[in-house]
């Protein structure tokens, strides 16, 4: 009696564990964007994305904390829809994607934040060869299985403003802004069991 008693323990702690784990999602790119907006001389703020982001979020829905995300975002994928505009923030003046073709984002630390489903997301953002601490504010949007793929899916929006120049990307401050606004909307699904 007694061994079949710890053996039901040993299986409720194991299910528990399990339950617990962080799961890996892979970043749907078709459902991701990475906007960004600027102000040009005062009169516009006009915005671009990045059509090429892949990457992982190790999701830990019991403690959050112990999530993480990995994000690697492809320079030449820029999309103003301004070709013109588009050549120009690939060259040396802006990005400069010869030298430089991804940014990266690698998590450091997730906190949670003031209410239901909100985080700060701390990481190390790598962009024109410069990496520099990010503060990303977070919010978890849906975690069940997707309707439509019946696999474990996670989604979530983001945001943080960050300094160009602190990342060497001078060109025409501060006419065309300093300040960047980043807006991100994602997609993650877990592999089929």
């Amino acid at each position: 009696m007694f061994k079949r008693t710890l053996l039901a323990a040993a299986l409720a702690m194991a299910s528990v564990s399990a339950y617990a784990a962080v799961e890996t999602y892979t970043i749907d790119g078709t459902h991701t964007q990475t906007e960004f907006t600027w102000n040009h001389f005062g009169f516009s703020n006009p915005s671009g994305n990045f059509d090429k982001i892949e990457g992982t979020i190790g999701y830990d829905a019991a403690d959050p904390t112990k999530s993480s995300v990995d994000v690697t975002i492809a320079i030449d994928s820029i999309n103003t829809h301004v070709k013109k505009l588009d050549t120009h923030m690939m060259g040396p003046d802006m990005f400069d994607a010869a030298k430089y073709p991804t940014a990266t984002f690698k998590s450091t630390k997730v906190e949670k934040a003031d209410g239901e489903g909100k985080f700060k997301v701390t990481g190390d953002l790598n962009l024109h060869g410069v990496t520099k601490s990010v503060v990303l504010d977070a919010k978890l949007n849906r975690a069940e299985d997707h309707p439509m793929k019946k696999v474990p899916t996670i989604g979530f929006d983001a945001s943080t403003t960050i300094k160009r120049s602190d990342f060497g990307i001078n060109y025409a401050v501060p006419n065309v802004s300093d300040e960047i606004r980043i807006k991100i909307t994602t997609e993650a699904m877990a592999p089929k069991k």
